[in-house]
């Protein structure tokens, strides 16, 4: 067999080893996350904004610490990160079966961010390593479909369970990493992730130094503040009009569906049209317009109505985004790249948890049902106007 056919073989197997990952630690993410709010919010009737601090600490430490990780995957490897890192995620998981207290709550939180800084750059890596660039944005598509097949499973699972014991839900979601962990560390080869060692300050010297691709990075916060309320103050909503928390699930079943059939045509069709950046800004646009009009709306099938549009954007502005970090990043430092990529994750992820969760809070108290909605498009609306000044000022992206 030649050279050439072996890295083709190797990469074919590679891809499928990463489909089976997305599988559990897809499934085992929203068997629980979409949850936290319902259970510690709804139910036990803790502030919105404890809430949102602890998934807001969770996404400031695995994806500010994701350059740190992505270093460590480009000097030992992206087995040993993976693997640890699932199993430090499965134990967060199995530990917020006994959050009494905040505390508990945001120790939980703590170890799950630090659990995913260490897989999450690692496996980013690994689909540059394994797909040529011609045929990325095509697996990128195929992946987000899986994800949301798995989201979506997880979360009916997560809905069901939660009717009996909070704890259920959070058993299970540990099963499915350790799962995920032990699949990683008997079937994942010892790959280098990045052309050559490199050092762990060389690999950061060189992303920061990088100013156009750090920008980029940054002005994504933005972006993720919108992302991450599907997983805070929509939940809460969709089970406040609907009047149960099995609704929730609902909103998952619907960007599976719209995934399934619509992610991959989607992508084929805008990458066939459009250049990388315009996706990413029409992306966005949708996504503001989808969240800004929630708060004018009262019936439920409104809400959806707009939940939709909201997605669709994500349809088109996530496949747009991982692309532009992919083909940004060098190849001798790619962990360290995808890493630093994560940063604008875990800027807007703070914010849009602490400030969804605390704008949400003042709302009830003053009966500004739409003051979270109009402030967050506000932010989309900066966001897609910082994207044109940063665009029209650098080199075009490869499609």
């Amino acid at each position: 067999m030649s050279k050439d056919n072996m890295i083709d073989r190797a990469r074919y197997w590679g891809r499928w080893l990463l489909a089976l990952d997305t599988i559990w630690v897809y499934a085992g993410f929203f068997v629980l996350m979409p949850m936290l709010s319902l259970h510690f919010v709804d139910r036990l009737g803790w502030a919105a904004v404890l809430v949102g601090l602890a998934l807001g600490l969770r996404q400031l430490v695995q994806q500010g610490l994701g350059i740190l990780g992505g270093s460590l995957a480009d000097r030992y490897g992206a087995r040993p990160l993976i693997v640890s890192g699932l199993l430090l995620r499965a134990c967060s998981f199995a530990a917020l079966a006994w959050a009494d207290n905040g505390a508990i709550l945001l120790l939980a939180c703590l170890l799950s961010g630090l659990g995913g800084c260490l897989f999450e750059p690692s496996r980013s890596a690994l689909i540059i390593k394994f797909t040529r660039p011609a045929e990325r944005g095509r697996f990128v598509s195929l992946l987000m479909m899986l994800e949301s097949a798995s989201a979506v499973l997880g979360a009916l699972l997560g809905s069901w369970l939660i009717q009996f014991d909070f704890g259920y839900t959070c058993w299970l979601a540990a099963g499915l990493y350790l799962v995920a962990a032990l699949c990683n560390a008997v079937l994942l080869p010892a790959y280098r992730l990045s052309i050559k060692t490199t050092s762990i300050r060389e690999s950061l010297t060189r992303v920061w130094q990088d100013r156009s691709f750090c920008r980029l990075v940054f002005i994504l916060s933005g972006y993720y503040i919108l992302w991450v309320q599907v997983m805070l103050i929509f939940p809460i909503l969709v089970k406040d009009v609907a009047g149960t928390a099995s609704a929730v699930s609902w909103m998952y079943v619907l960007e599976a569906a719209l995934s399934l059939t619509l992610l991959y045509p989607l992508a084929r069709f805008c990458e066939r049209r459009y250049r990388l950046e315009r996706r990413m800004m029409l992306g966005v646009l949708m996504m503001t317009l989808g969240i800004g009009l929630v708060g004018f709306v009262d019936h439920l099938y409104s809400i959806f109505g707009l939940l939709t549009c909201f997605y669709l954007g994500i349809l088109v502005s996530e496949p747009a985004r991982n692309l532009l970090m992919t083909n940004l990043s060098h190849p001798q430092a790619r962990g360290s790249y995808m890493g630093f990529s994560r940063l604008g994750l875990a800027i807007g992820g703070m914010v849009g948890y602490i400030g969804g969760g605390s704008l949400l809070d003042v709302a009830r108290h003053y009966s500004l049902p739409a003051l979270p909605w109009v402030t967050l498009s506000a932010i989309g609306l900066v966001t897609i106007w910082l994207l044109g000044r940063h665009f029209a000022s650098s080199s075009p992206v490869v499609r």
